[in-house]
């Protein structure tokens, strides 16, 4: 079985006037499907750098980045955005909802954008919406829901597509304890049932302790801390 995702010696090199300052140095890192992997580390570390390259967003210095045994390096422009579009889920601190478009739009049209016609769009959104408590709110903006609310809608929203690969950068980081809580066992649960892979970036030791195992960034390099 292939990794969902797989880094291989990846290096990254920032350049600034004062120079090169790498950030990432030979980064080895293998996910599985339906395993869920907490990030921690310092900020500065190249945490968000690590995520933007799994996810595509960044291309490596040196190193090879394979989604589903695919090498991101040899794809096309165009096959990079269908592979983040259909393969990879990401979900923000600040969830970055589109404010004019109600929680069900929301879910909608990354869907659409892929090519599925507006009623099953709205079919998965529905059913998605409602596995994480918010059959209620389908028609609500995002200014009319909680914190934790708009954190689930995003989590909706990037399983929308049925991705194999889930990337989060500290999805609870704006919840209260309670509210973060909750909206984990909810994200533990779609990953363990759908088996999807996950790489969760947090500062939160108690979430990261509820993960599989966590890895931590030193020196450029990712050190597995089991």
């Amino acid at each position: 079985m292939n990794s969902a995702l797989s880094l291989v010696a990846v290096e990254r090199i920032y350049r600034t006037e004062a120079g090169s300052l790498p950030v990432l140095r030979g980064v080895d890192l293998a996910l599985r499907p339906g395993e869920i992997v907490a990030l921690v580390a310092p900020s500065g570390t190249g945490k968000s750098t690590l995520l933007h390259l799994a996810g595509l967003l960044e291309r490596p210095d040196a190193g090879q980045v394979l989604i589903d045994g695919r090498d991101a390096g040899a794809m096309s422009d165009r096959d990079r955005t269908a592979t983040r579009r259909d393969r990879i889920g990401f979900v923000y601190q600040s969830h970055n909802l589109q404010g004019d478009f109600t929680a069900l739009e929301n879910i909608a049209l990354p869907q659409m954008i892929a090519g599925k016609s507006q009623a099953d769009a709205n079919i998965r959104a529905k059913a998605l919406l409602t596995s994480f408590g918010l059959a209620a709110r389908l028609d609500h903006l995002p200014g009319k829901l909680s914190g934790g609310e708009q954190q689930r809608v995003a989590i909706a929203r990037a399983l929308a597509n049925g991705p194999s690969l889930l990337l989060a950068d500290e999805p609870t980081g704006n919840l209260d304890v309670a509210t973060a809580d909750a909206v984990f066992d909810e994200l533990l649960l779609t990953v363990r049932t759908h088996g999807v892979a996950a790489l969760i970036a947090t500062h939160n030791p108690a979430l990261a302790a509820r993960m599989d195992r966590t890895v931590t960034l030193r020196d450029g390099r990712l050190v597995d801390w089991g």
